[in-house]
């Protein structure tokens, strides 16, 4: 299968120009760009008739599209993948928004979370679209911790760090819960939680129900496997997604069609589904990636595009990841900049509280 570098290699410098001018007239308005126009912009002086038939090539190697009955053409995700790879011109950081990233960083310097919830208000703000931080999962020495029922099918567990952090989590019990088997199973994790974080404590206690398990009340070995995965398993990665902007993505002027794309994007959000994948979306390497419509299935749904970059601590490893995520027709030259200098801040921030 050619790809969108092979195609962009194969093309003249007409086509090339052409098809430049499209989806950069069509990332500024939004509307189908029509030959017409091109004629007052190029560089060349050609007829409008020789546009459009370098614009039908575009469309038969599937760059171009041409939406209804409208004589303009738009970029298809093919296209726009060439473009951002091959033709994207990213612009430096603007001085305004440099200002309001940095004031974002100078605040609730003593509490992680609480900062990088600004971060996330902050890159909403800056983009106007809708924003998602990814935050490094606690992993300081653990103090104590404590099971609440919260009802027949709800628990809440309080975890209590050794660096006065404390987290809240709701998770589901294993069926059959008595106050008293969750005393018992907070019991037997505060016997053994001093000075391991989370990550260790798990495999310590998986040894010890093993030697354990006859001394135990049943109901409160599978709190404590229950709770476990909850904690360090793959559903932790759920509780860490900030997700701000939301109804910047949402806007009056939406077609109806566009509005429940966005819709069933946020659902799948709010429903915490594949999670999981958003930092392994950043998991080759330092940098700025970009994803364009179903290029990755979290947002395949919205036919939306997400600007993302990791960030890391001092030890140079992936903790977590800050993105833009729009309509495909961002603006890349400039969100580009603006998301690799959030996640080079928050990484920098992050690497001197270590």
């Amino acid at each position: 299968m050619t790809t969108a570098n092979e195609l962009l290699s194969q093309m003249n410098d007409r086509s090339r120009e052409v098809f430049r001018r499209v989806v950069e007239g069509y990332l500024d308005s939004g509307e189908p760009v029509g030959s017409r126009t091109l004629t007052r912009t190029l560089s060349e002086k050609v007829s409008a008739a020789t546009i459009r038939n370098v614009m039908q090539d575009l469309e038969f190697l599937g760059l171009l599209d041409s939406p209804h009955v409208s004589a303009g053409r738009i970029p298809t995700h093919l296209g726009l993948r060439m473009f951002v790879d091959g033709l994207l011109e990213v612009r430096d950081l603007d001085h305004t928004d440099r200002e309001k990233i940095d004031a974002t960083m100078g605040a609730n310097a003593q509490d992680v979370g609480g900062f990088l919830d600004k971060v996330g208000s902050a890159l909403s703000g800056v983009t106007q679209g809708a924003s998602l931080v990814l935050t490094p999962k606690h992993e300081a020495p653990l103090k104590h911790i404590e099971f609440v029922s919260l009802g027949r099918d709800r628990a809440l567990v309080v975890i209590v760090f050794a660096d006065g952090h404390v987290e809240n989590r709701v998770f589901t019990p294993p069926p059959g819960q008595t106050p008293s088997s969750m005393r018992e199973a907070a019991n037997f994790v505060n016997a053994l939680v001093e000075g391991r974080t989370l990550s260790e404590l798990r495999h310590v206690m998986t040894d010890e129900i093993k030697r354990r398990r006859l001394e135990l009340d049943s109901l409160a070995a599978e709190l404590i496997e229950s709770g476990v995965a909850v904690w360090d398993g793959e559903s932790d990665s759920s509780a860490r997604l900030i997700v701000r902007g939301r109804a910047n993505l949402l806007g009056d002027d939406s077609a109806e069609e566009e509005l429940e794309r966005i819709r069933q994007l946020f659902d799948d959000l709010e429903r915490k589904r594949d999670i999981a994948e958003f930092l392994e979306l950043t998991d080759q390497g330092d940098g700025v990636r970009i994803f364009i419509g179903s290029e990755n299935k979290l947002f395949s749904l919205s036919g939306s595009s997400l600007v993302v970059s990791p960030y890391m601590n001092a030890d140079r490893k992936i903790i977590g990841a800050v993105g833009v995520i729009g309509p495909t027709r961002l603006n890349y030259g400039r969100i580009v900049p603006i998301v690799d200098y959030t996640a080079q801040l928050v990484g920098k921030l992050i690497a001197d509280r270590s």
